[in-house]
C-alpha cells in the first residue's frame, strides 16, 4: 500500500505530495448540484461579478475534499481504519476556476489507540496552495492508523503449494 502506518508518521515529518489539480468550472458545477448548493457565489457568474472576488469561487467543501484526497495517496490509502474528524478548518484565500491546487501535509501528534492496540491516532494538518503559492486550505485531520507492527505479528504464511 502506498500508504504510511502509525509508526512511519513521527511528529515533524513533511509531505510534499506530487499530484496537483488544477480545478474546472464544471468540477465546482457538479459539486455544487451534488450537494444542492445553489450559492449564487459559486453558481451564478453574472451575480459573482459584483461581490469582492469579482468572478466567482469554488465551494470551500469542494476545495476541503480535494486538499484530503491529494494528500491521501502519501499518508492513508490502505493503511487506515478511518477518518475520525477534522478541526481547526479555515479557507484563508479564494480558489477560483481555473486554480491549480498542490497540498502540503505536516505530521502534528500521534499517539496509541486506548481501545485498540493494532492502531493509533494521528493528527495531520494539511494545507491545500495554489500556483501563486497562497493557501486556500488550512486543516488539522485526525485518523486512524493501523501500526505495521501489529499488522506484521498477525500475518499467517503463505501456504506452500504440493504436487500431492
Amino acid at each position: 500500500m502506498p500508504g504510511l502506518y502509525y509508526e512511519e508518521l513521527e511528529p515533524g515529518l513533511v509531505i510534499e505530495h506530487q499530484t496537483r489539480r488544477t480545478v474546472t468550472e464544471a468540477d465546482n458545477m457538479t459539486f455544487c448540484a451534488m450537494t444542492l448548493n445553489l450559492a449564487p457565489l459559486h453558481i451564478d457568474a453574472e451575480y459573482a461579478k459584483d461581490s469582492i472576488y469579482g468572478q466567482q469561487i469554488v465551494n470551500s467543501l469542494y476545495t476541503l475534499g480535494l486538499v484530503t484526497g491529494i494528500s491521501m495517496q502519501d499518508t492513508t490509502q490502505g493503511t487506515t481504519m478511518g477518518n475520525l474528524g477534522f478541526s481547526d478548518v479555515q479557507f484563508p484565500k479564494p480558489l477560483f476556476h481555473g486554480d491549480t491546487v498542490r497540498v502540503r501535509t505536516e505530521i502534528v501528534d500521534r499517539r496509541e489507540s486506548k481501545s485498540r492496540p493494532n492502531a493509533g491516532i494521528v493528527t495531520f494538518r494539511h494545507y491545500g496552495i495554489k500556483q501563486n503559492g497562497d493557501i486556500v486550505c488550512d486543516c488539522t485531520r485526525a485518523g486512524f492508523m493501523f501500526k505495521k507492527s501489529s499488522l506484521e505479528e498477525t500475518a499467517e504464511p503463505a501456504a506452500v503449494p504440493t504436487n500431492g
